[in-house]
């Protein structure tokens, strides 16, 4: 346990972060498992639909730190590309 007060403030701000982090997480996880289930799915127009979401999602983890900027845009890539083999089919 944190002795100095400096230590116990910083105690307070990690665990805040981490459950902002968490949050964001969480949200960008979701958003990319329903475009994987759509597109699984055969819903190509509703999973193109939720990858805006999931887009929004990934940058605004990106943005806030909560991942790295090239994880996000690898993951859009790879989601993209996801849904460009599944149309192609």
């Amino acid at each position: 346990m944190p002795i100095t007060t400096s230590a116990k403030k910083a105690l307070r701000q990690s665990v805040r972060r981490k459950i902002r982090n968490t949050i964001k997480k969480d949200a960008y996880k979701d958003a990319v498992r329903v475009v994987r289930k759509f597109v699984s799915d055969g819903k190509i127009e509703d999973a193109k639909k939720a990858l805006v979401l999931a887009y929004q999602a990934l940058d605004k983890a990106a943005k806030t730190h909560a991942i790295k900027k090239n994880k996000a845009g690898r993951l859009k890539s790879r989601l993209t590309k996801f849904i460009g083999k599944s149309v192609n089919k």
